[in-house]
């Protein structure tokens, strides 16, 4: 007979957890690991609410399995560490982002792309290499293998630098590998919210030229005065667009809803990049574009702990955190349902610390 959640593991834990596709989150006792020789064990303090979440916790993707306690942007204080522990230290500031394990041999994983092995493992709605599922960082302690944890800089925020390990992570490894970070270089962000926000910060510290692109008119001064873009195209308006043709070397796009891409690649110069960060469930290709201007269409996603490392230390050399909204953890489903709506500016952050002992007593 299968165990149950709480005791399938020796080491006591609570969070919050959905049950079913309602998505609702409520009170949830369950177990973790013992703190194995190569692994750290973390208090969480605080966690994001990635807009991933909310897909989660109601079954939007259709892969949902519960109970489930989302979050897989977790900062915290280290209170325990494994025998062959080499990183980290109890007292540490350290965070965990989308992935907590991976084959660690494959080709991938040896060249730091463990986001891309056939055997990672997510931080929640996962199954780890024990056989039990992963549980995120709604939570009041979480284990990881210290491979997978972050170093913290002591001069980054623990709140408003949480998201950085999905949104910051997400949008850093496409302008790094696609070349779109060098100074003078023109790039375009579609869609100003938890993703785009931290793109703007990034592309403006490499030192590229930024365009916002939007459909909302009203986020102009925002993108400008607010996050520093130089420019503000709104996307259905033809004669914006047209002027703008062919003046961009690349253009990342973070909007998951269904659109056109046609446009966007009319702004690209040639051999100019387009690069996908949301996952829509069917674009349409404009192939003539790409022909005529040898033009790429590509994805991209996380990025490997090489690289999640490199861009924690960049954002706190740069100053650069997410606009957030710090909540209690009672708060979540209220969130929940404000994200669905896009009402928030630009990631809400649970304060688990202070808050989730609370609302279990």
């Amino acid at each position: 007979m299968a165990k149950s959640p709480e005791t399938e593991h020796p080491v006591k834990a609570f969070g919050w957890a959905a049950r079913d596709t309602s998505g609702t989150l409520s009170p949830f006792n369950f177990s973790r690991r013992a703190t194995g020789d190569e692994d750290v064990k973390v208090k969480v303090l605080y966690c994001g609410i990635c807009h991933s979440d909310l897909h989660s916790v109601r079954n939007e993707r259709g892969n949902s399995q519960y109970p489930m306690v989302p979050g897989h942007e977790i900062v915290g204080i280290v209170m325990e560490v494994g025998s062959k522990v080499q990183k980290f230290k109890v007292g540490d500031k350290v965070g965990i982002g989308c992935m907590v394990g991976s084959c660690r041999s494959c080709n991938k994983c040896t060249n730091n792309l463990e986001n891309q092995c056939r055997k990672m493992v997510l931080t929640y709605r996962s199954t780890y290499f024990d056989g039990t599922r992963t549980y995120g960082g709604y939570s009041d302690i979480i284990v990881a293998n210290e491979h997978f944890v972050v170093r913290w800089p002591d001069n980054m925020p623990l709140d408003a630098g949480s998201p950085l390990l999905c949104a910051g992570i997400t949008t850093y490894s496409p302008l790094k590998y696609f070349g779109l970070d060098k100074p003078g270089m023109h790039v375009g962000v579609v869609g100003l919210g938890g993703l785009g926000h931290v793109a703007v910060k990034l592309a403006k510290a490499f030192g590229t030229q930024v365009t916002v692109i939007s459909t909302n008119p009203a986020k102009k001064q925002e993108a400008i005065e607010h996050l520093g873009a130089d420019f503000f195209l709104v996307s259905n308006d033809q004669d914006q667009m047209q002027a703008a043709a062919d003046t961009m070397d690349g253009i990342i796009d973070t909007v998951s809803a269904v659109h056109t891409l046609l446009p966007l690649l009319g702004l690209l110069k040639s051999d100019g990049k387009l690069v996908l960060l949301g996952s829509p469930k069917a674009l349409e290709l404009p192939v003539m574009p790409m022909l005529a201007g040898r033009k790429m269409v590509a994805g991209s996603g996380i990025g490997g702990m090489k690289e999640t490392q490199e861009m924690i230390d960049f954002c706190a050399k740069h100053n650069i955190t997410a606009d957030v909204e710090i909540i209690p953890m009672d708060y979540v489903n209220t969130a929940m349902d404000r994200l669905a709506k896009a009402d928030v500016r630009y990631r809400f952050v649970i304060d688990v610390g202070s808050t989730l002992k609370a609302a279990s007593s």
